[in-house]
């Protein structure tokens, strides 16, 4: 299970960047055009907001960009063959520039677009975009905060290596952890308004 954990982390090493590197890149004053919300300010029938002013084309396009970007450079570090079999990406297909940048792609439309559920349940039970909610949900809500964008890349991982679920759930749990440890630094950089 070790080796598992040890290969969830080297394969994912170009989405925990791009998830880093999105953070500052949403602040920056470019692309000005796209920093607008996915939702384009429009209610449910409920009348509140489907995702809320935090989740931005600017976000997206972020996440698609990065990821590309680190998989593209990564594969070009594993083709060290001791670090491809440390890869679920290149276990069962060939590091070529074509594949990791449609991995890339995947990366990036996987870990925002698992990330639009959980605002669209946030915003039904009127949770403060960027806020979590007080008491017994708290916890709940602090966990899907974190597991929503990795429970989209590890189905792209699972796309090009049958994890199985087990190992899926495992890489949710891990990659949920590991979100929350990188939210932690985030935010003591100053680059997270809040800790969760």
């Amino acid at each position: 299970m070790l080796r598992y954990i040890l290969m969830m982390y080297v394969t994912l090493i170009p989405t925990v960047l791009a998830g880093i590197m999105v953070m500052v890149w949403c602040k920056l004053p470019i692309m000005k055009f796209a920093a607008h919300p996915i939702d384009a300010g429009k209610n449910f029938v409920d009348k509140r907001r489907i995702f809320g002013d935090n989740k931005t084309w600017k976000g997206v396009f972020g996440y698609i960009l990065f990821n590309v970007l680190f998989t593209v450079v990564w594969g070009i570090i594993c083709t060290n063959e001791s670090m491809a079999s440390l890869n679920f990406f290149y276990v069962n297909h060939e590091n070529t520039l074509v594949y990791n940048l449609l991995v890339g792609v995947l990366l990036g439309l996987g870990y925002s677009l698992f990330e639009l559920p959980n605002s669209f349940l946030k915003r039904r039970l009127d949770i403060t975009p960027g806020k979590t909610v007080k008491g017994f949900w708290k916890v709940f809500f602090i966990f899907l905060d974190q597991a929503d964008s990795v429970f989209g890349v590890a189905a792209v991982v699972w796309i090009f290596y049958p994890l199985g679920i087990l190992l899926y759930i495992v890489y949710v749990l891990v990659g949920a952890a590991t979100h929350i440890l990188l939210n932690m630094m985030l935010y003591f950089m100053h680059l997270r308004k809040n800790m969760f």
